[in-house]
């Protein structure tokens, strides 16, 4: 009996040292971006709903170098977005490393017909197993700059841009597993429901960490409503809060308000 020929297709994902950066929807996103110069086009072009769209967006200026795109405020539906030459670079890098990438991938292909179906079921349930996803809203690339011994706990200090620090505090078997050192790069992770929004830069409060930026997106629920904040530099930050608060606080897109919340609600991840 001739012997079925597997052939191997994989999805390119481009990361940084901390996590997930390209893969082939954000491409197409920005490639649509690019065309159309509208996130609404863009987003019906991929498709993906247009908050999806702009969480995708988000999260790759979040961890990228540089912004890959930028938008000019016209309220809730209006303004235009704007590829970067960084973002254009990035589409070529991504475009050229998936004609490889799919070149290697026919080359094992070939390689492997002398192995048996386990075989290609084990190395499957292997691939499934090293992959992971969280759901953490905010995801920050950092590099920790400044670590203080409490005793039974570290207070770590991160820089994820030129103008900003976050601050959280682990165990110090978390420090220890974890190897953090001045330098390390890891990825802090907060979730939307921990951060609060506060209107007045006079409040003074006791939480460790403080952004504060312009009121881009206001999505509406029944009862909560989530929040995103352009933060100079063009990185975001999303808050998930009351739809009673957000009234109570007058929130508006075009608005400015800060996110706060406290260091023991950063949690940190080194990918290896």
């Amino acid at each position: 009996m001739e012997q079925t020929r597997h052939r191997l297709r994989g999805k390119l994902e481009v990361d940084t040292d901390l996590g997930s950066f390209l893969g082939d929807t954000r491409i197409r996103l920005l490639e649509a971006i690019a065309e159309h110069g509208s996130i609404s086009r863009a987003a019906k072009a991929v498709p993906l709903s247009y908050k999806a769209a702009w969480d995708a967006v988000d999260t790759m200026n979040n961890l990228a170098d540089e912004a890959l795109v930028t938008r000019a405020t016209g309220g809730k539906r209006g303004g235009g977005t704007t590829l970067t030459d960084y973002g254009r670079k990035m589409i070529a890098l991504y475009r050229a490393l998936e004609a490889e990438y799919q070149a290697a991938l026919e080359r094992l292909a070939a390689s492997m017909q002398d192995a048996g179906a386990t075989d290609i079921r084990d190395f499957q349930r292997l691939l499934r197993r090293i992959s992971m996803k969280t759901s953490a809203r905010n995801q920050f690339a950092g590099t920790v700059v400044a670590l203080r011994d409490g005793g039974v706990d570290f207070e770590v200090h991160l820089r994820i841009d030129a103008d900003h620090e976050l601050v959280a505090i682990v165990t110090r078997d978390s420090a220890t597993n974890l190897g953090l050192a001045i330098g390390t790069e890891v990825h802090a992770l907060v979730k939307s429901s921990a951060v609060l929004l506060l209107t007045d830069p006079g409040l003074r409060v006791s939480a460790g960490n403080q952004l504060w930026g312009e009121i881009t997106r206001i999505h509406d629920g029944p009862v909560n409503c989530e929040v995103t904040l352009a933060i100079p530099g063009g990185k975001s930050i999303c808050a998930v809060i009351t739809q009673h608060s957000a009234e109570r606080l007058g929130l508006a897109v075009g608005g400015r308000a800060g996110a706060v919340f406290k260091a023991s609600d950063v949690i940190l991840c080194l990918y290896t």
